[in-house]
């Protein structure tokens, strides 16, 4: 016997809340969740997929998960459903996508390991002279 997926299509509502009104929602979920060392990222002219991405660490994958929840949550209170939702089941990094801010939500040693914030940064400060 075949099943068929289910495919839940999201979209952003009309007229979309700004990016910024985004953010402050998820400045107020990982503060309510006690997410560690929020870091947010001002991608516009670097990518087309965002224009903020937020990385935040979790204490354990319950923590992960429950911030990413809770960012989810937050999210739905300015009229966002998210367009994914990625990385739920083992919950060392969760990716939750909002259009234009992606949220990632991860362990210490993932988030040391992939290194997001230096990858989107380079050549953001001047050259040291």
């Amino acid at each position: 016997m075949t099943t068929q997926a289910h495919v839940i299509k999201t979209q952003m509502p009309d007229p979309a809340p700004k990016p910024e009104a985004i953010l402050a929602q998820v400045r107020l979920a990982l503060e309510e969740m006690k997410a560690k060392d929020a870091v947010e990222i001002d991608v516009r002219g670097k990518t087309s997929i965002a224009d903020y991405l937020v990385v935040a660490s979790g204490t354990s994958t319950r923590h992960v998960k429950s911030v990413a929840d809770e960012v989810v949550k937050f999210a739905k209170k300015c009229g966002v459903m998210p367009l994914g939702v990625e990385g739920e089941r083992e919950a060392e990094w969760v990716l939750v996508d909002l259009g234009d801010v992606i949220v990632h939500v991860m362990l210490p040693r993932i988030r040391e390991f992939y290194a997001l914030e230096r990858l989107w940064t380079v050549g953001d400060q001047p050259p040291e002279e």
